[in-house]
């Protein structure tokens, strides 16, 4: 399950400041007649049908070919219990319209029903399903685990103690698995206009560039053909997460077309301490890229040598078909003397290991270990970690050239951001150096500013948010925290002003509304504080301090709080 997107605030609460961590029904009539509003050049797979009808036929039987559809198609209906928040999730189908509904246990206020629209994951390894509030898109707080058969919690929230009923489905998450995907209305990050994709599914034009041109006579884009860098391009966008990735000044993911160079829309960073024992779900690549086989190999190996995009093997041919391609390289002799009675060399060399960062939920490990038992790289990562610091290095190596100090300043500003605060002076550091290079960058400046405002400096800060705003004056985050600032600073008109202006466009941050919910309260406007404490329940209904804040707004006289 891709990438997330960052989101650093300050939050104010009675304005004390504190550091936080980042239903309406519509139609589920699929999206057959959409036209994909980023390029009509883009046909989908039926357009291909007619050319190479064989090819046609078994990619729909591939993973890719399902990554994604309407949420009534091959529905994974269940119920599920989370003790955790002792909230009862159930997702069912009636009169031809999917929902979830989720109640607690013993309180009748925490209750509500989702029309779930699309469904995001081929099944493989999990599925979760997406809703629709008000224009603006959710993933469900549960997912479907294949490998465990079972519903449980979004990863990263199995321990959530309310239900997360506003995780946005941000881009970077929808992209690797729909097709002629809407970008996010402008301002935005989740608010989509519907339907949200054209395709179900990974097309054929993922991997071969527009259809439409091939279609009038011009030649598609075969992967194998192009250099290996933007062969491999093709592969990386979607499978290859890294510890960091950072898009390209007004570049997107969704941006880049076959053939096109990868890293002038986003630029990956990777660890050099990581744990031999974590792999990520979406990054096989990054794992290949450490096998032996691949390091031998160079340029001449992509993912093409073992996998054929256009089909999947059977349950029956699967055994073989990989010993075949591990023999193509290591040749017949060597599979007659290596383990003649042992046919499966992925049971060996390419074991099964749990996820690091998605629960229930197993990877290939795409290293090609020499042995399964990883004790040699535990000890080779140990005594690595012992003789040199962790770094932050791009990904591919071979993709150095093309980073700069300002990719390499927010990835350490992401570090920051995620819990690393012993790599908090080095991103201070690079950002410092980076803005002196790049004095107009709104990421750069949001970033700088969120770390001057951290260590008490609210001048500095405001001067460098302001900048960032006047650059791009969709940075939720900067009009957010500079909306701290004018707070603490006594100018409340103020930050009403950028405060509303953020919570229209991301109602979905409950952290901004409550913001302004409590500075409509302190200003003696109890109405006004009601109705935004009420959004902010729309889209985060189990939100206890929402609730307790309405509460208290329901009293007489009206209370800010408890």
């Amino acid at each position: 399950m891709p990438r997330r997107s960052q989101f650093r605030c300050f939050v104010v609460l009675c304005f004390v400041l504190v550091i936080c961590a980042p239903s309406d029904s519509q139609t589920t009539a699929f999206i057959s007649a959409f036209a994909d509003s980023r390029s009509p050049s883009y046909l989908g797979n039926e357009a291909c049908a007619t050319c190479h009808a064989s090819i046609y036929a078994s990619y729909l039987q591939t993973p890719m070919a399902h990554a994604s559809g309407s949420a009534t198609e091959n529905l994974i209906a269940g119920d599920f219990l989370d003790r955790k928040s002792s909230i009862a999730y159930r997702i069912y189908q009636e009169n031809g319209k999917v929902w979830l509904t989720f109640e607690r246990l013993g309180d009748p206020l925490v209750r509500g029903k989702r029309e779930l629209l699309y469904y995001i994951g081929q099944g493989r390894r999990g599925r979760t399903y997406l809703f629709s509030v008000d224009g603006f898109f959710f993933e469900s707080p549960v997912n479907w685990y294949t490998d465990r058969h079972l519903w449980d919690m979004a990863p990263g929230y199995l321990d959530a103690p309310e239900a997360p009923m506003n995780l946005p489905a941000v881009a970077s998450c929808l992209e690797c698995h729909v097709s002629g995907m809407r970008p996010p209305v402008q301002g935005t990050e989740n608010r989509y206009e519907v339907p949200v994709f054209a395709f179900a599914g990974v097309t054929c034009e993922r991997c071969h560039g527009p259809g439409a041109p091939h279609v009038q006579g011009a030649a598609a884009v075969n992967p194998a053909k192009l250099a290996p860098d933007r062969r491999d391009a093709i592969c990386m966008q979607c499978h290859l997460e890294g510890k960091v990735a950072i898009e390209r000044p007004g570049k997107h993911l969704y941006n880049f077309r076959p053939g096109d160079d990868l890293s002038d829309y986003i630029r990956y960073y990777v660890t050099t301490n990581d744990s031999p024992l974590r792999l990520r779900a979406a990054s096989q690549f990054e794992a290949l890229a450490q096998s032996m086989c691949k390091r031998k190999s160079g340029d001449a190996m992509s993912c093409m040598n073992c996998h054929d995009p256009h089909r999947s093997p059977s349950p029956g041919e699967r055994t073989a078909f990989y010993r075949g391609k591990c023999l193509a390289c290591h040749g017949a002799s060597f599979g007659e003397r290596h383990h003649p009675n042992q046919p499966s060399c992925v049971e060996c060399h390419m074991p099964a290991r749990t996820s690091s960062d998605i629960a229930h939920t197993e990877v290939t490990d795409h290293r090609i270990p020499r042995r399964a038992d990883m004790q040699p790289y535990m000890q080779a990562s140990r005594a690595q970690s012992l003789t040199s610091p962790p770094q932050l290095v791009p990904f591919p190596a071979s993709a150095a050239a093309h980073h700069d100090l300002r990719d390499k300043a927010l990835a350490w500003e992401a570090l920051v951001e995620g819990g690393d605060k012993a790599d908090e002076r080095q991103a201070e550091q690079l950002l410092r150096r980076a803005l002196a290079s790049s004095p107009n960058d709104s990421a750069l400046l949001s970033a700088l500013g969120y770390e001057e405002q951290t260590h008490g400096h609210p001048n500095d800060s405001r001067e460098l948010y302001e900048r960032a705003l006047a650059r791009d004056p969709d940075r939720i985050d900067a009009a957010t925290n500079l909306g701290v600032l004018e707070a603490k600073s006594g100018n409340l008109n103020e930050a009403v002003v950028l405060w509303q202006a953020a919570f229209q466009r991301a109602p979905g941050k409950s952290s901004v509304g409550m913001n302004l919910a409590r500075a409509f309260c302190g200003a003696g406007e109890i109405d006004k504080a009601r109705d935004v404490t009420l959004r902010v329940l729309e889209f985060n209904p189990d939100l206890q301090g929402a609730r307790q804040l309405l509460h208290a707004l329901n009293q007489t006289p009206p209370k800010c709080g408890l």
